[in-house]
Order: C-alpha cells, then structure tokens, then sequence
C-alpha cells in the first residue's frame, strides 16, 4: 500500500508534532512534504496530500474532511508568532498588510477589528516582510517564524526608521474579548486515510518530539539565530498541542465569528477521525474523560 502523504507547515510550532516522523521511529513510514500554512490546505484540497496540517478556518472551507481527534496547533493566552504591528494606534490604522502565507490568522484580524478594535481596514495579502509592509500600509500582520523573529529580537532597530511602533499579540486579543484560547491549525484529512494506526502513529510522533524538545530548540536557535532557551520556551509555554474541552470551546467561538462575517458559509459540523461529533458533545466527552 502507497504511504500516506502529509503536508507539514515548515514552522518551529510544528516540529515537536512531526518529530517523530522525521527523526524517530517513525521516519520514512510516510511521504512528507514542507510548505506554508496556506498551501498546506491546498494540497489536501486539491489530493496532493492525504493528510495535512491546515489553518483552522480552512476546515470549514473545504468539503470531505474529518480531523484527527485530540491533536492541533493551539495557544491558550499568548503566543508570539502572531503579531499585528502597526505604526499608530490601532484606532487610527484604515490599510493593513496582511501575511500572504495566513489563513486562520488573516480570518482573526478581521474579527478582531469588527467585533474587538471596531475599526474597518483595508485588508491586502504581502510577502512576510515587515519593513516592506509597513511601507505600503499602517500595520501588518505576520505569523509564524518571522513574527517569532520581531516578537523575541524586538522591535527597536526597526523603530529608529519608521518611529514608534505598537506591537499586538493576536491571541492575547482573542483571549481579552472571548476569554477563551485560539485553535491556530488542526489535522485533516480524508476519511479514507485517518485509520486507527494513523491516529496513534501521529500521538507517537508528538510524544517523541516533547521527548526531544531541547534538541528541537538548539537546532533551530543555530537557524533562526534565537536563543535556544526562548524557543523552549515558546514550544512548551506558548503553544498547545492538545484540542482539549476549552480549546474546542475556543474553536467553536472562532468559527461562529467567522460564519458571522461571511468569512465562511455557516459552521458545518466537526467530524473527529472514526464517527461524526458535534463540537459541543465531543467537548462534553473530552471534559468528562479529564475529571
């Protein structure tokens, strides 16, 4: 039988999920590809991926698939490596430059300034560089590795240029109007391909890669010339790796706001891998199971 294939964000958040997968003993049982967030949905969509790790908000944009029960990519307060920085106070901001590799992120922002900032921006897509963004527009959002960069070097060289900037952690937003967590990413995939030896075999690879979160931390500290000891810090402090009861709740909350916006169309049904849930009852049964 062909190895599944599965499409992985190319993102330090991700490597303790897949560590497993790319150095332990699970290597080579199956194809892996890197890419961004955004194209990771759309190689699921389009079969070049059997399964992938996509942005949250593209679950409900894309017909047939279920997730992986019990795993995401989730931060409960703040996170980091997501960031709005803008040049004046948000009240005053009408262009943002949007992170082109986002989609959950992008889908946050706008909530965020409809129903939390109350302002209405311009939104445009750009490539992930901040100076250059905040060239052609009042803030700008990035995600991932390059916010990772501006959240933990800071901001004082750039501030020298362009003046003061103000500095936003996305998920602390979310937290301050919801009171709930942000779920960033889940696995997804045809039905077809989440079998039960999937399922253990991607609980096996985040178990390895928590195992092996300082050697995670050091060789990326060496790439992203960051300190090592900030890096653990975000994978073991920052991030949540569980889709426990709250953070369903928070997910739950977060397409609803979406479906509002008309950024999707409604909130269908979450299928967890092996039977259809609805959210509310498989938080129920999630609670009830961690009493």
């Amino acid at each position: 039988m062909k190895s599944p294939r599965i499409s992985i964000v190319e993102y330090l958040n991700t490597a303790p999920l897949v560590r497993g997968f790319t150095h332990g003993p699970l290597r080579g049982k199956y194809e892996l590809s890197f890419t961004v967030p955004s194209q990771c949905a759309e190689a699921l969509r389009s079969g070049a991926a059997d399964i992938a790790i996509i942005p949250a908000i593209e679950y409900q944009r894309t017909s047939g698939l279920e997730m992986l029960p019990g795993l995401c990519i989730a931060s409960k307060r703040t996170v980091r490596s997501l960031l709005l920085v803008a040049k004046k106070p948000l009240s005053d901001v009408k262009r943002i430059a949007m992170d082109r590799s986002s989609r959950s992120t992008q889908a946050l922002t706008r909530i965020l300034c409809s129903k939390h900032w109350n302002i209405s921006p311009q939104f445009f897509e750009a490539e992930p560089d901040l100076r250059a963004m905040l060239g052609r527009a009042d803030a700008a959002l990035l995600i991932g590795d390059p916010a990772l960069q501006v959240g933990l070097i800071g901001t004082a060289e750039m501030q020298k240029t362009v003046g003061k900037l103000y500095v936003y952690d996305i998920v602390e937003e979310w937290r301050a109007m919801t009171e709930l967590p942000a779920v960033l990413a889940v696995w997804a995939g045809r039905p077809e391909a989440l079998t039960k030896e999937v399922a253990e075999d991607f609980e096996a690879s985040l178990a390895f890669g928590m195992e092996h979160v300082d050697e995670i931390s050091a060789d990326a500290a060496v790439d992203m010339k960051l300190p090592a000891t900030e890096l653990r810090r975000y994978l073991t402090e920052n991030i949540d790796y569980r889709l426990d009861s709250e953070n369903l709740r928070g997910l739950r909350r977060y397409y609803e706001f979406a479906a509002g916006l008309g950024l999707t169309d409604g909130v269908k049904e979450i299928v967890m891998a092996g039977a259809p849930v609805h959210l509310e009852q498989h938080a129920e049964l999630s609670a009830s199971r961690h009493r």
